[in-house]
């Protein structure tokens, strides 16, 4: 459960109600550089992601029916209590995050990003 957080809660008939946004990046990686992009992506990139301080959580998902040709689609799943947190990390910290991942893996990889809100 994620702690309480004051930008992200609101009182609704007497329930506590946590708005919280999901910026969720699909990426679909080649399987030839599958091993070492995955392992990249979880001991450097995520974490370098989380210590921005903006998100309260980051998860990586599999898709979990592929289509073995394409190599292998994931989507990471970072958490935020607020719009105006996305809009910070979008612009002081995205443009150099994504520019190492492309040019560590260049051609390699193609990613779209998506937000999603929580809804009570």
């Amino acid at each position: 459960m994620f702690p309480l957080m004051e930008d992200a809660q609101e009182i609704y008939n007497n329930k506590i109600l946590i708005h919280m946004v999901i910026y969720n990046v699909t990426i679909n990686v080649e399987s030839s550089v599958h091993d070492e992009w995955f392992d990249w992506m979880k001991n450097i990139h995520i974490p370098e992601v989380l210590e921005t301080g903006l998100f309260i959580d980051g998860k990586m998902l599999k898709l979990k029916d592929p289509h073995p040709d394409e190599g292998v689609t994931y989507a990471i799943q970072y958490t935020l209590t607020s719009m105006e947190k996305l809009d910070k990390y979008k612009k002081d910290f995205a443009p150099a995050l994504q520019k190492k991942t492309a040019d560590k893996y260049a051609g390699k990889f193609h990613a779209f990003r998506s937000v999603l809100e929580t809804v009570d």
